[in-house]
């Protein structure tokens, strides 16, 4: 099986924009040659808690679940879910000072872009394994 050239970028929470603190809690992954737009995301409450123990859990991952339904073109996630993969993907990796925030986009070669996203989510956001 031929390996295609992909994109991604790490979602981060930056619970308090000010100070600059985050930690990473998902994945966007696009393979244009796939036609293939994913996210996976993980928040771990107890490291947002060291971060800023005044974070809203809840509030947060409905932030990270609008980034993963603009992803799926889920109805609800409006305009930007209607657009493009490749649209998409540039829109939700914009830079913005908001609580979620895409960090710089990488590319890899793959020959399962879907496959590709678990592996970078237990890569990059997943706690680590003693």
């Amino acid at each position: 099986m031929s390996r295609d050239t992909f994109e991604y970028a790490v979602l981060r929470v930056v619970p308090r924009v000010e100070r600059g603190e985050s930690l990473n809690a998902g994945v966007l992954v696009y393979c244009r040659q796939r036609d293939y737009l994913g996210s996976r995301v993980h928040l771990d409450a107890d490291r947002l808690r060291a971060l800023d123990p005044t974070a809203d859990p809840g509030a947060i991952r409905r932030a990270l679940q609008a980034a993963a339904d603009v992803c799926a073109a889920d109805p609800a996630s409006g305009a930007a879910g209607r657009e493009a993969l490749g649209s998409r993907f540039r829109w939700l990796t914009a830079p913005r000072s908001t609580v979620v925030q895409a960090g710089p986009v990488h590319t890899g070669l793959t020959d399962d872009p879907d496959a590709e996203a678990d592996r970078l989510l237990q890569l990059l956001v997943l706690p680590l394994s003693e």
